[in-house]
């Protein structure tokens, strides 16, 4: 039995990376798990890029869970209302909505850019697909879990004790925080949490690493596994309106990684101060 039997999840932007990671171990604990992204098998997807929802739905269920693949681009309100009224017809509940869709990557960031030489598009695809696409997941969410009176929306973000060095990512990682401050002031009367995660630097199907950068990496399954731990805490609610690094809650709750560690050297570096 896994701690998550009988919930509903719904993740977004889960064809690879983070998202996919977190989907796969929500399933391993045996939740129902919705994955939303753009990529779909048989045709382009995003970039070129590995992946697909249906990959990932499938691993979900080998895993043990339940995977259901629906295609959306969450910069577009219309679908994503699609998705939130078939989780409702569908299963009549969420417990779990996990805010990972973030399209800020699709141009690569140069934090050595000054913020008038950074591409304006690189504003729109961090604000839409990042900010404004979990506030308005969040949005829908919200009515059903006030009506059960129950559940837990968790924000990706960074921690930005450290300037990160590029002004639109700072931006929004900062609206990001805050925003999760705020909902989670709005849904406490109700018994909803909101809090956001903060995952260290990722080793991703795309990157090419040396041996010592993948030293510094956690797995893309490490935020799931603090996920995990947040969904199956029946105290959550105390922790609501808080942003939490993946080390912080590894210790708190005893998981490890992949590899069985509770740290990467990327976080000893970060807060010896060396990072950024």
């Amino acid at each position: 039995m896994g701690r998550l039997n009988g919930h509903v999840a719904l993740v977004t932007g889960a064809s690879r990376g983070g998202g996919k990671g977190i989907a796969l171990v929500l399933g391993g604990e045996g939740a129902t798990v919705y994955v939303t992204g753009r990529s779909m098998r048989g045709k382009p997807t995003t970039l070129g890029r590995p992946g697909t929802i249906e990959d990932t739905a499938e691993q979900v269920t080998a895993r043990g869970g339940e995977g259901i693949a629906i295609q959306c681009d969450h910069t577009d309100d219309a679908q994503v209302d699609e998705v939130f009224s078939r989780i409702r017809e569908e299963r009549g509940r969420l417990d779990l909505l996990v805010n990972n869709a973030w399209s800020g990557y699709e141009i690569s960031p140069d934090p050595s850019l000054p913020f008038w030489e950074i591409p304006w598009r690189h504003w729109d695809l961090m604000f839409t697909g990042g900010l404004r696409a979990a506030a308005y997941a969040a949005r829908l969410a919200a009515p059903v879990m006030i009506e059960a009176r129950r559940g837990l929306v968790v924000n990706i973000t960074w921690v930005l004790d450290r300037p990160h060095g590029h002004a639109f990512y700072e931006v929004v990682k900062n609206g990001t925080n805050k925003l999760t401050e705020q909902l989670a002031d709005d849904l406490r009367p109700h018994g909803v949490a909101c809090v956001a995660v903060s995952p260290g630097f990722m080793r991703l199907e795309r990157m090419k690493l040396t041996p010592q950068e993948a030293a510094m990496t956690e797995s893309a399954e490490f935020p799931g596994r603090a996920i995990a731990a947040l969904a199956a805490d029946g105290s959550v609610l105390e922790k609501s309106g808080q942003v939490f690094t993946t080390p912080a809650l590894a210790g708190e709750y005893g998981f490890t990684d992949i590899d069985g560690s509770r740290q990467s050297s990327f976080w000893d570096r970060h807060w010896a101060g060396a990072w950024g």
